[in-house]
């Protein structure tokens, strides 16, 4: 009889401990039965009822909304802050802009929501905006963790890449702009993926900064959820979070698959140009200068 690894049962433990909870979720989200832990036979009539509930809905696209806008963002301040922490080597105050970028992953999210209410409320009595708390100040309270998720992640790529690369591009005559849009940015494609990956799921399952930074007809999906369960959970709940899993697993599969294909080419790109470099150094004739003939 086959011994089982200890290895290999731990990585199945692991696995069941992370997606069983899920596969749950979507077995009872067909529950037939208003109560949400009694089984009572198999029905969609949760998800027939979700066109309905526009209250819910709405907080599901507002939710997927702010998570788009906060990917975006994330990626690209994340981005300029780890080309600056892992490019520029040299500048006053180095360190202290590398704790500001990771400041947010060990700062309470408490904290920094709190935070970011009192500014906003200082920011309308100033200058006038925002009027009025909702969509716009959410978004901007979670790309300023999600950005420093971004930033570590990228950093990290960014310090494994072969400078020669990009140093060689430049003595041939190219700019600096272009050789990063060119050169880097597809280098550093998969990091940017996960990245965005990252953002898109802190957001949407954030709800501590949201409460506390949105207000009248900005509530997120996780606020109407959290408000659900301390009434009771409503089955239409199981339903929503079963094609928001569907959807990201949906995402992260093309994300995999294009980014996968993206970094198989470029390699046999590489691969196909030092075969044609090594065999135009082949062709090449022997010009060696022939010896002078001797004087009479």
């Amino acid at each position: 009889m086959k011994r089982i690894r200890f290895s290999s049962l731990m990585l199945v433990l692991g696995l069941l401990f992370i997606y069983l909870p899920m596969l749950i979720l979507v077995i009872y989200s067909f529950n037939a039965s208003k109560l949400v832990t009694v089984w009572g036979g198999w029905s969609i009539k949760w998800y027939v009822g979700l066109l309905d509930n526009t209250q819910l809905m709405g907080s599901v696209l507002r939710s997927l909304e702010i998570a788009c806008y906060t990917a975006v963002a994330a990626v690209a301040l994340g981005t300029l802050a780890a080309f600056v922490l892992t490019r520029i080597t040299r500048f006053k105050g180095r360190t202290l802009f590398g704790g500001l970028v990771t400041a947010p992953l060990v700062m309470p999210e408490v904290i920094t929501g709190l935070s970011l209410l009192l500014l906003f409320v200082a920011m309308a009595q100033m200058i006038g905006w925002p009027q009025e708390r909702g969509i716009v100040t959410i978004w901007i309270a979670h790309t300023t963790f999600c950005a420093a998720y971004v930033a570590v992640v990228v950093s990290a790529r960014l310090r494994e890449l072969d400078l020669s690369i990009e140093e060689a591009a430049m003595d041939l005559g190219a700019r600096p702009w272009k050789v990063f849009f060119l050169i880097t940015i597809p280098m550093i494609a998969p990091s940017l993926a996960a990245g965005g990956m990252m953002s898109f799921a802190l957001s949407l399952d954030d709800l501590v900064l949201a409460s506390f930074v949105s207000g009248p007809g900005s509530t997120t999906l996780p606020m109407e959820v959290f408000s659900a369960v301390r009434l009771g959970v409503k089955p239409e709940i199981n339903a929503v979070a079963s094609l928001i899993l569907l959807a990201v697993s949906i995402v992260t599969f093309m994300v995999w698959f294009f980014s996968r294909r993206a970094e198989e080419a470029r390699k046999k790109a590489i691969q196909q140009a030092i075969e044609e470099s090594a065999a135009d150094s082949w062709k090449q004739p022997d010009v060696r200068r022939a010896p002078a003939p001797e004087a009479a």
